[in-house]
């Protein structure tokens, strides 16, 4: 069959103007989602709308796929275990450059565009900030012009859906795909063969390598889905590729016929389990093993993809690093480093030195904590049986880091012990972390800090070694959806008070410095803040029957819930202000609203404790008609990034209050912070960049810097005495454990009480006054709203420079060798 000329598949451009869509999308409704207009039903009209949007980007996709191999571009993947897309509608619109007009033309057929948006579903395919953080990045590469893919999995439940009853948290799967997602397409040519268990053969041959066969007991097939993912403007179209697993063979008929319906289907259902849930939890060993399985399930696949690819292109490995560079986002696809050894020397036939160069010169690897729990590591049996081959090659790869420690580097005792990518200390494990660093040739953290921290840390001999592998990289989120989509009267009367060019370059929104303390630009963006709490207060009215004053001030503290993000500390706040409102009813006091939103994992348990305790107290303190006209306290079920959009221009205080030397950066100070809200928080992650960038008197800081704590944690500090020098925080402490809060369990918070009393590891107590005064600084500039809103102001105005547009250059230039 002969292939047509590419002159004949160049599509003619394609008409914007919104009767032509009107047209297209009445088409796509009749001839694809098979409706007449005039009985279709809002998600027929938004089924139509994205075909009609897909097809352009299409388009698009067709033109950037074809330059990458005209050119023979250098191409990026991009390996992570959460990409959290959200919806893709208005970002891919907004991108085509047509919102207006689609909002036109559907408003011609009596359809409202933001009704419609708002049936979308969000894709689970992630958590938080690291599955956001992707996202954005994914969007920025197509935006700059970096030829990119993404790899993923392809969740058919995501992480879960929460509900709240009775206070606590309840997980229930998330249903995203039930009815189809029109902007994937399946690649049924990209499906490969992914083993697990099985046993290892040796074959000596004489003066050949040495050559390793692997058996695997267990095979499955990794079916390819590809996501387009618009740059701004539609130049650019890259791939986010998200991998299905299925079985070899779906059924067992003979086992089926005799009877055994249920066994029968024992390898579907084993593949099914693969891609059914994000994070399972890891309490038990069937769930360590199912996370491994999903970790080595889609780098495996991930990387015979790219090797075909390139192979195709170029017909040789020998310029892999030339052409290919692998991004592993954070320790989940760490994997990789065996995994790509294995392919080159087993398959390929490389020997090890060879193979160790290409692999390290392909591979670069970020960093996201240094909680010692979230650097993965793996039981060693569990690793060897079901991954043999690869535990081999990590034994190699161990064997050579450490020969090279103590030859080379001098190193010995601690400094190997730490270094070694297997953990001997009690139960033998394999240091994903490790792995990762030794076989990237690129070792970056996410904030000015996190990086230094990593240095001195988690990989401190390892960087002893290495010492010019490690670098920042600082997250950055990109301002299409954080600024001109989620906000978009904002980006009006930004556009009104300095032009449109920053829409295409960010960094232009210095030039609002200018109109800080103009009363009348301040008036203005006042009341953008004032409909967007409007929206906000609406959204909680519907979902929760909660009525909200927008004229109070908005303390929003969203993000996943865990003990170092503090919203104990919120929470404790929240209780002493209460305390003190009802003692002093004559003082003035600022009205707020404290919003919490954010998940817990499934077996976390103090987190969930948190959340119920957060809303016990809000029960309490709603109820109290003392202070009904002064604080209200609420928990917004099912954070995801549709909610973000929400939030995030309503905020008015940011609270971005973890420990000092535990977050790696957040990106949720950056979307509130351009978004006009005030930041309250400490000098940790990317909050010590923020300030730096707005000015510190434009940021309300508190708390112990990260060397503060490491040294408090180091000399046994003394939390029960300073609980007790503190007389608003005793009192609060002493409400939340005596049950003024649970009286239907007394003793459910005592647990959690007697543990900042203890040893208080997060630094509650240690940083209560001092983030209540700064909560009193919060209250005494908000009664001063002129200096409020310049500062308000000048944050929009200096947060350009946290742009993931930036961040991706800087990795283009420094790590991928990508020219932008």
């Amino acid at each position: 069959m002969n292939k047509p000329d590419n002159a004949f598949m160049v599509p003619k451009p394609r008409s914007s103007d919104p009767e032509d869509l009107a047209h297209e999308i009445v088409g796509r409704l009749c001839y694809r989602v098979g409706k007449d207009p005039k009985v279709a039903k809002p998600h027929d009209w938004l089924m139509a709308t994205i075909l009609v949007t897909r097809d352009r980007a299409i388009e698009y996709w067709m033109q950037s796929t074809r330059a990458t191999y005209e050119n023979g571009d250098k191409r990026v993947y991009y390996l992570s275990l959460e990409f959290l897309i959200g919806r893709l509608m208005r970002d891919a619109i907004s991108n085509l450059g047509i919102l207006e007009e689609m909002r036109e033309a559907l408003s011609r057929l009596g359809v409202d565009f933001e009704e419609i948006a708002k049936l979308e579903s969000d894709a689970a395919l992630g958590n938080g900030g690291l599955g956001r953080l992707a996202a954005c990045f994914m969007e920025s590469m197509a935006t700059v012009g970096v030829p990119a893919y993404g790899y993923g999995i392809r969740y058919r439940h995501g992480l879960f859906r929460q509900r709240i009853k009775d206070g606590w948290q309840l997980e229930y799967p998330e249903t995203w795909l039930e009815h189809g997602n029109p902007w994937e397409f399946d690649r049924r040519e990209s499906a490969y063969v992914v083993g697990f268990g099985g046993y290892v053969d040796y074959h000596e041959a004489v003066g050949e390598e040495e050559k390793f066969v692997w058996h695997p007991a267990e095979q499955v097939i990794a079916s390819a889905y590809d996501t387009p993912i618009v740059g701004w403007r539609g130049h650019r179209v890259n791939t986010l590729r998200l991998w299905n697993a299925e079985p070899v063979a779906p059924i067992r008929l003979d086992a089926f016929n005799a009877g055994d319906h249920i066994g029968s289907l024992k390898e579907s259902n084993r593949a099914d389990a693969l891609t059914r849930v994000l994070y399972p939890a890891d309490a038990s060993p069937s769930g360590q093993e199912l996370r491994l399985r999903q970790e080595y399930f889609f780098s495996s696949a991930s990387l015979q993809d790219i090797l075909r690819r390139h192979l195709n292109q170029f017909g040789t490995l020998e310029n892999l690093p030339d052409k290919v560079a692998i991004q592993l986002n954070d320790t989940h696809p760490a994997v990789c480093v065996a995994e790509l050894m294995r392919i080159l020397m087993d398959l390929h036939g490389m020997p090890f030195a060879k193979a160790w160069d290409l692999t390290r010169g392909t591979i670069a690897y970020t960093n996201h904590t240094l909680l010692p729990e979230a650097l993965e590591s793996w039981p060693v049996p569990l690793f060897e049986r079901l991954l043999p081959r690869n535990m081999q090659i990590i034994y190699e790869i161990n064997a050579h880091l450490l020969r090279t420690a103590g030859k080379e580097h001098g190193l010995d005792g601690d400094a190997i012990r730490n270094i070694s990518l297997i953990d001997e200390n009690g139960e033998r494990r394999v240091r994903m972390g490790n792995l990762a660093f030794a076989g990237a040739h690129s070792i970056n953290g996410v904030s000015a800090l996190h990086t230094e921290l990593m240095k001195q840390t988690v990989f401190r001999d390892l960087h002893r070694m290495y010492p010019d592998r490690i670098n920042n990289k600082t997250n950055g989120i990109t301002p299409r959806r954080w600024l001109m989509q989620c906000n978009p009267d904002l980006t009006r009367i930004i556009k009104d008070a300095i032009g449109d060019k920053f829409l295409d370059d960010i960094r232009v929104l210095r030039a609002l410095e200018d109109h800080a303390e103009d009363p009348a630009f301040q008036d203005a963006f006042a009341r953008i803040k004032r409909l967007n709490k409007d929206r906000l207060t609406e959204l909680v009215r519907e979902r929760m029957g909660i009525r909200l004053d927008p004229n109070a001030l908005f303390d929003i503290h969203v993000k996943r819930i865990h003990e170092y993000k503090r919203q104990l500390l919120n929470i404790i706040e929240a209780v002493a202000l209460f305390d003190q409102i009802r003692s002093h009813p004559e003082k003035n006091w600022v009205p707020r609203v404290k919003i919490f939103a954010g998940k817990a994992a499934p077996t976390y348990h103090n987190a969930k404790l948190i959340i119920k305790l957060a809303n016990d107290v809000a029960r309490v303190i709603n109820a109290d008609p003392s202070v009904r006209d002064v604080l209200k306290v609420l928990f917004i079920p099912n954070y995801n990034v549709s909610l973000a959009e929400m939030l995030v221009p309503a905020a008015d205080l940011s609270e971005q209050i973890s420990t000092a030397g535990l977050e790696a950066s957040g990106t949720g100070n950056m979307k509130f912070a351009l978004n006009g809200a005030l930041t309250i928080g400490t000098l940790d992650g990317a909050n010590v960049e923020i300030r730096e960038q707005v000015g510190a008197e434009n940021i309300i800081i508190f708390g112990l810097l990260a060397e503060e704590v490491a040294e408090r944690r180091a000399s046994g500090h003394n939390p029960r005495a300073i609980i007790e020098a503190s007389p608003e925080l005793s009192q609060a402490l002493n409400a939340i454990a005596s049950g003024v809060f649970s009286p239907d369990d007394p003793n459910r918070y005592r647990d959690l009480i007697n543990g900042l009393y203890d040893h208080d590891w997060f630094m509650v107590a240690s940083d209560f006054d001092s983030y209540a005064a700064a909560q009193r600084q919060v209250d005494a500039l908000w009664s001063n709203p002129s200096d409020w809103w310049k500062k308000a102001i000048l944050n929009t105005a200096r947060m350009g420079w946290f742009s993931s547009d930036r961040t991706i250059r800087e990795y283009s230039k420094d790590i991928w060798n990508v020219p932008v």
